[in-house]
């Protein structure tokens, strides 16, 4: 399996393809491949695709369970410089996409260009109780706990409480962006919520557009947080997103 030493971490990655590199960001209670499933076959015919496990998920290892979006995008950058990526073109999906706006706020230069799915670049902890390990316990939620268990055993070392906690603590507080820091993106970006998405929605990714100069939106129809995903659209996710590329490569 393959792993890479960056800062405190053993990162576990998956890599596929050939071609100019894409660097797939995962959500929060997810993984790297487990979040893009529907995307690796496409995107590999033409592209170096890195799917990497975050900081606190995954295989992912650190002597650490303490993580956050701005650490995670720091780790993304350690890794790109540990693989010798220059540059690389982002897709981030919910907290992934959040390290993505990161990255391109704070390391401009490493980023061709930039796609979120499921998030508006403002903080929304709206649901977020109901992930936490004591609500989860009380409800007899143990379907979601054994998934958390098996889906993080060797990043959270068996602590799936501490797991969650990291993981409602980080949806409460990031990101943290202002307005001025959004605006000054300046890589091509491209920026998708599905139509019923009760985080982001038409309104907000409209917002988030407005903000970002140059940049483009795509709101799918009957969509939910995950258009991109298995049962709803993600031809249309995947032809957006790779014409997008394909119009912002060298």
């Amino acid at each position: 399996m393959p792993y890479l030493q960056a800062r405190d971490l053993e990162m576990f990655y998956e890599k596929m393809g050939f071609g100019e590199i894409v660097i797939f960001l995962h959500s929060g209670y997810s993984r790297g491949i487990l979040a893009f499933a529907s995307q690796m076959l496409d995107f590999q015919k033409k592209y170096t695709c890195f799917f990497p496990d975050f900081r606190g998920h995954g295989r992912t290892k650190c002597e650490s369970l303490e993580w956050s979006t701005p650490t995670i995008a720091d780790d993304i950058v350690e890794f790109m410089d540990n693989m010798d990526i220059s540059k690389a073109h982002l897709i981030g999906y919910s907290l992934g996409a959040n390290v993505g706006l990161y990255v391109a706020v704070n390391n401009s230069d490493r980023v061709a260009t930039l796609t979120t799915i499921g998030s508006s670049g403002f903080c929304d902890p709206t649901g977020v109780e109901e992930f936490e390990p004591e609500w989860l316990v009380e409800n007899g939620k143990q379907d979601t706990i054994n998934q958390m268990i098996e889906r993080h055993m060797e990043a959270h070392k068996g602590n799936w409480q501490e797991h969650m906690r990291q993981s409602a603590r980080d949806w409460r507080l990031y990101p943290q962006l202002s307005e001025e820091q959004l605006s000054s993106i300046k890589c091509p970006a491209l920026f998708i919520t599905g139509e019923y998405d009760q985080f982001v929605g038409e309104e907000k990714i409209r917002h988030l557009s407005s903000l970002v100069k140059g940049s483009n939106y795509l709101i799918v129809s009957n969509g939910s947080h995950r258009p991109h995903m298995l049962r709803e659209n993600p031809s249309l996710v995947n032809d957006a997103i790779l014409q997008f590329l394909d119009a912002n490569s060298k």
